[in-house]
């Protein structure tokens, strides 16, 4: 299979990055500085590009520091921010605590595993991640004052019991008795975490609950349903899937979600969660897996999964996420799922 190579000079992606920079509130990043972790990731990436653009085209002066396991990987996904005096790059772990010498006035810890082998092959990795990447950030804020976004997962709901959807009050169905359940408790304790840095350390934390993202910045490595559908139809291969494709959840476009994360970020309650989703992304996977196939010309097929692929596997048949608290506060997403589907298509073909 061809590797998927981002065109961050395709007009579409340019688009989006312009979207993004009409987030409400972003003149307050103006002369501050910002750390990201995960930031060679789908969502990382995306915000630095935009973020980027802001201080070339309105001289911004946002001073970005981009944390990342990989200088290697970061030179191929940001080094061509490298010679810029706004960006920084910290090579470094997220389980390791943040660097003293630095303050920051707003930190998004971002790194997560978030793809079925991962959760799969490094249950503990996974754990040690969420909670310390957050746990780091926390503890940074407390001693520089700096604003958190707490980056969390419509999977810390659960599995919805029928017809329901996700509010951020729902309690959904819990299972703990597979490695699986690495990701969702170690991002429902991140959350709880939160509150308690905000309640014994007054820190300010907001949180965003993010349902599944997809777009041209994701990683060759991701192993998620959607991106094995989209890296098949870019190579004009049929579809796999490897289910009846009848669940159906919440998608969002990644500069719809970049947006919202800027926008709670800037603009949302202190201790606050906000569900992150669009409700013309509310799709059954298998439809997911038709639309790429019909961009490719190809059909839809079904195969078993392996062993290793069920364990990472959610079991999860429903989890559309309401986004209405989030809209509330006059944010709106901008792109529909065909829309978002055929701009992934075109800037990654």
């Amino acid at each position: 299979m061809a590797e998927i190579k981002l065109n961050k000079q395709h007009p579409l992606y340019q688009e989006d990055l312009s979207f993004i920079l009409r987030t409400k509130g972003l003149d307050k990043l103006k002369d501050k500085k910002i750390l990201i972790t995960g930031a060679t990731g789908l969502l990382g990436m995306c915000m630095i590009d935009a973020l980027m653009k802001f201080n070339i085209e309105q001289n911004a002066n946002i001073g970005i520091y981009a944390v990342g396991r990989s200088c290697e990987k970061a030179a191929a996904r940001l080094g061509e921010y490298y010679n810029s005096p706004f960006f920084h790059f910290i090579e470094q772990d997220v389980r390791e605590k943040l660097p003293a010498n630095l303050s920051f006035d707003y930190i998004i810890p971002a790194a997560s595993n978030t793809h079925p082998m991962a959760y799969s092959q490094f249950p503990i990795e996974t754990i040690e991640i969420n909670f310390y990447g957050v746990k780091h950030a926390l503890d940074k804020a407390e001693k520089c004052g700096a604003v958190v976004l707490c980056v969390s997962s419509v999977e810390i709901y659960g599995n919805a019991r029928e017809g329901d959807v996700f509010t951020e009050s729902y309690t959904g169905e819990l299972n703990l008795s597979t490695a699986r359940s690495c990701y969702t408790e170690s991002k429902r304790v991140c959350e709880s975490m939160c509150q308690s840095y905000i309640s014994e350390k007054n820190v300010n934390v907001k949180i965003v609950r993010l349902s599944r993202v997809f777009g041209p910045t994701m990683l060759e490595s991701d192993t998620k349903a959607s991106s094995q559908f989209i890296k098949k139809a870019l190579n004009g291969e049929d579809i796999v899937l490897k289910s009846k494709g009848e669940q159906i959840f919440s998608y969002t476009y990644v500069a719809d979600a970049v947006s919202a994360m800027l926008h709670v970020m800037l603009n949302g309650e202190n201790g606050q969660a906000y569900n992150v989703s669009n409700g013309n992304c509310n799709v059954k996977l298998k439809d997911f897996a038709a639309e790429c196939a019909k961009f490719a010309g190809k059909n839809v097929v079904f195969e078993l999964p392996t062993e290793t692929e069920k364990k990472g596997y959610s079991v999860a048949m429903c989890a559309v996420l309401d986004n209405s608290k989030l809209e509330n506060t006059y944010w709106k997403p901008g792109y529909d799922f065909k829309n978002a589907i055929n701009r992934t298509m075109e800037i990654l073909h």
